[in-house]
């Protein structure tokens, strides 16, 4: 179970997984190696999985970020989501219970781009019905 120290661990990193741990001990009111054996035990329990960064699409010349629904057929669902993975512009894939089968999140450099990454690689997978993009217009969290 979580305490509210290790809550307040998580925020921060989460804010920025760079932040020290004496920045974080001094938050807390504990030393550094008690931040360093709680993050440590965190690890362990497979509460923090991974440390990341965020990355600005558009500075890499990806102008257009699509969450694009993808329908299947029923039997196909893994197979055309483990291809989804397999692409450098798809950089998320979830299977979901809402209005599509998979999400994915696609990075394309212009709306041409896009258009012949629905149209001639998602749309081509064997077991593909449907590809439904959403333009992200902005991003506010």
């Amino acid at each position: 179970m979580l305490d509210e120290r290790d809550k307040i661990i998580i925020e921060m990193l989460t804010k920025d997984a760079r932040t020290p741990f004496t920045e974080i001990a001094k938050v807390l009111g504990i030393s550094e190696t008690a931040v360093r054996k709680r993050v440590n035990a965190l690890e362990k329990a497979g509460v923090i999985r991974q440390y990341t960064i965020v990355v600005n699409p558009s500075k890499l010349g990806y102008h257009l970020v699509s969450l694009t629904g993808v329908d299947t057929l029923p039997e196909k669902i893994f197979e055309v989501a483990e291809k989804l993975r397999e692409f450098d512009f798809v950089k998320e894939v979830y299977l979901t219970s809402g209005d599509h089968m998979i999400m994915a999140e696609v990075w394309a450099k212009d709306g041409e781009d896009l258009s012949d990454i629905i149209s001639n690689r998602i749309g081509r997978i064997d077991g593909v019905t449907k590809v439904c993009p959403a333009i992200i217009l902005e991003k506010l969290k």
